[in-house]
C-alpha cells in the first residue's frame, strides 16, 4: 500500500480527510500533521474560541493557510484581516504571521509549508 511518511515516523495512506483529524485542546490550539515530505508539509489547525498561534516568522519557509470551518483574525507583516471558510492567506518565507480565534465556533485551518520543516534531533 502506498503511503506517505508523517515526522512521527508513523506511515499514513496518501489519502486522508481533514475532519479524521481534528482535535481539541484547553490548553493551547491542536495542531496534527496530515502528511510530510522533503519539500512540503500539510497540517491542520484546530483553534478553539479565544485560541490564538501568535505572530511568528519561518526564516526559509513559505506558509499558507486554507480556512476550512469557522472565522479567524490573520496577520501577515503589517496587514491584519479576518477571514472565513474558503479563503486562502499566503505568508512568504521571514514575514511574521498569526492567526487567533474570536469566533464562538472551532476555527480548522490546513496550513501547507514548503519546505517542510527540518526535523528536531
Amino acid at each position: 500500500m502506498a503511503a506517505c511518511s508523517l515526522e512521527s515516523g508513523k506511515t499514513m495512506s496518501y489519502f486522508t480527510h481533514y475532519r479524521d483529524h481534528v482535535g481539541a485542546r484547553p490548553d493551547k490550539f491542536h495542531k496534527a500533521t496530515l502528511c510530510e515530505g522533503q519539500f512540503l508539509m500539510l497540517g491542520l489547525n484546530c483553534l478553539e474560541p479565544g485560541q490564538a498561534h501568535a505572530v511568528h516568522t519561518h526564516a526559509d519557509q513559505d506558509k499558507v493557510y486554507i480556512v476550512m470551518d469557522g472565522v479567524g483574525w490573520f496577520t501577515v507583516a503589517d496587514e491584519r484581516q479576518e477571514a472565513a471558510a474558503g479563503a486562502v492567506i499566503w505568508a512568504p518565507a521571514g514575514v511574521p504571521h498569526g492567526v487567533e480565534n474570536r469566533g464562538s465556533e472551532r476555527l480548522n485551518v490546513l496550513v501547507g509549508m514548503g519546505p517542510a520543516p527540518k526535523k528536531k534531533g
